[in-house]
């Protein structure tokens, strides 16, 4: 039987080089496998988060480990070098760039820099040949202007989708997976709903966002990778397919993304 794939959390939070976190964050993957997740992609989103995300990869557990790295639009202002020549190296289980993209309800960093940081980033997936794990909030439009001029790489996925059906048209049609997480399960998130329900099952991905976006019913908690069971669930009865269908494609569609070995 095929597990879940928890396709983007944040483990490393728990895991800071001392016992205590990597104490912390062993006993939450193996709450994570006592729950049928198997495999898990630690994503990065500046230079020390994705040290630690390739770090963690390196933690004995019962489910296999896997990392990103990149620089979250908040932070394009710190610039991409220490990140490029990270993914540079070729850690052996590096299989993606990002998390990257455009935020324009924040703007923690100008809209022009992320602009910049994103297409420096797209084409850093190119160079490389790994997968391209994008953010998107409040700038799609500018997103599939950036994704147009640069290039979408053969292998991509817009994480933690909040746009709307149009939005996800545009997504797909560019050639983009998309990755649902606990949001859809929130009492006021109906647009997330009607865009979860049209992606083609080839191409969706459930993961948690962990430590954040806890689904119901643990809203209120901090999110972990066990959780991405509940997204599934909700996501399976939402799309009225089967449960192990549901299971089963999208762990494959997550190692199709991140070019997995074979189990």
């Amino acid at each position: 039987m095929t597990n879940w794939t928890d396709a983007h959390c944040h483990l490393q939070d728990e895991f800071l080089g001392d016992a205590h976190h990597a104490d912390a964050a062993r006993a939450t993957l193996e709450r994570a496998f006592e729950a049928g997740v198997d495999r898990v992609v630690v994503i990065g989103t500046g230079e020390q988060t994705s040290r630690e995300a390739l770090a963690i990869t390196g933690l004995a557990s019962p489910v296999e480990i896997f990392a990103t790295v990149g620089l979250h639009p908040h932070d394009a202002k710190d610039g991409l070098d220490p990140i490029a020549e990270l993914a540079r190296e070729g850690h052996p289980k590096l299989v993606g760039i990002g998390e990257c993209g455009l935020d324009y309800f924040y703007e923690h960093s100008a809209r022009s820099e992320q602009r910049a940081v994103f297409a420096a980033q797209i084409g850093l997936a190119h160079e490389l040949d790994l997968a391209l794990v994008i953010h998107a909030r409040d700038a799609f439009e500018d997103l599939f202007k950036v994704l147009a001029s640069e290039g979408v790489p053969a292998r991509t996925v817009i994480h933690c989708f909040t746009g709307d059906a149009r939005d996800a048209e545009g997504c797909l049609e560019l050639g983009c997976d998309i990755s649902i997480s606990g949001i859809v399960t929130f009492k006021n998130a109906d647009s997330v709903r009607e865009a979860a329900r049209l992606v083609p099952l080839e191409r969706l991905h459930v993961e948690t966002d962990s430590p954040f976006l806890a689904p119901v019913p643990y809203r209120g908690k901090s999110n972990e990778p066990a959780y991405v069971r509940a997204v599934g669930e909700f996501l399976a009865e939402l799309r009225e397919e089967e449960l192990a269908v549901l299971r089963e494609t999208t762990a494959a569609n997550t190692a199709r993304l991140f070019a997995l070995p074979s189990r």
